[in-house]
């Protein structure tokens, strides 16, 4: 079931259920892709009906953040709860291991993605790696050409927002890939240059407020949130 939060229709799945629908999605001969909107990227996406047609006109579109969910709880819709991108792919990652699907990282200043790579495969032995490019390139040809050459299971993009959503909207159709992700900052994660909030800030669901803290340059995007709300609360009283 899908729920329309200001314009952005999510997949209403618990974590369990968008990690089964993926792996299915590695079984299908169409290349699927997976979106994962956070309230800051709603808000792009109501000022951007290309990143608006790019994102709803994905096979899989999580809520990567809570406040999409509080969001759509006070438009009295629920959804059944966040799932973050970077928690998606890690229980892939998992899965995929276990029946020796591949993956490629693409993204990130140049070596994160390869440093990302190692620590996954030490991770999560049988998961094959099948090639890591860096997010540095200005002719898409040659990053097409390599990623079909390693034809792998999936592909994650990590571009950041709007850049990897229209980037997988545009090659959608000329990558030989089983599935696409966009997710943003996962591969500085993975490499561990970047770190995550405590897992006591996450149950808290707080990650944002640890991120701000850690990088006030943040700031500027994190007061995208309010309005989001104030957006919403909007549309949930007067209709607009």
């Amino acid at each position: 079931m899908k729920v329309d939060v200001l314009g952005v229709s999510f997949d209403n799945v618990t974590m369990d259920e968008a990690v089964r629908l993926g792996m299915e999605m590695l079984d299908t001969p169409e290349a699927d892709t997976v979106v994962t909107p956070n309230p800051e990227i709603v808000m792009v996406c109501r000022k951007d009906p290309e990143l608006m047609g790019a994102v709803n006109s994905a096979s899989l579109v999580l809520p990567d953040g809570i406040g999409v969910v509080y969001g759509a709880k006070i438009l009295g819709t629920p959804l059944s709860g966040k799932v973050p991108g970077a928690d998606w792919a890690e229980k892939m990652f998992s899965e995929m291991s276990k029946r020796g699907r591949s993956v490629y990282f693409l993204g990130a200043k140049p070596g994160v993605a390869e440093k990302a790579a190692e620590n996954m495969a030490k991770k999560y032995p049988g998961l094959v790696i099948a090639g890591t490019h860096d997010g540095y390139f200005n002719d898409d040809g040659p990053v097409v050409e390599a990623i079909n050459s390693a034809s792998p299971d999936l592909l994650l993009v990590c571009l950041g927002a709007p850049k990897q959503e229209k980037w997988i909207s545009a090659h959608r159709g000329e990558l030989n890939v089983r599935l696409m992700a966009g997710l943003g900052g996962s591969l500085d994660v993975y490499a561990g240059t970047v770190q995550r909030a405590p897992e006591s800030w996450r149950k808290l669901n707080l990650e944002w407020l640890y991120r701000l803290i850690k990088q006030p340059s943040r700031l500027g995007r994190m007061l995208k949130l309010p309005r989001f709300l104030i957006l919403v609360v909007w549309k949930r009283f007067f209709g607009k």
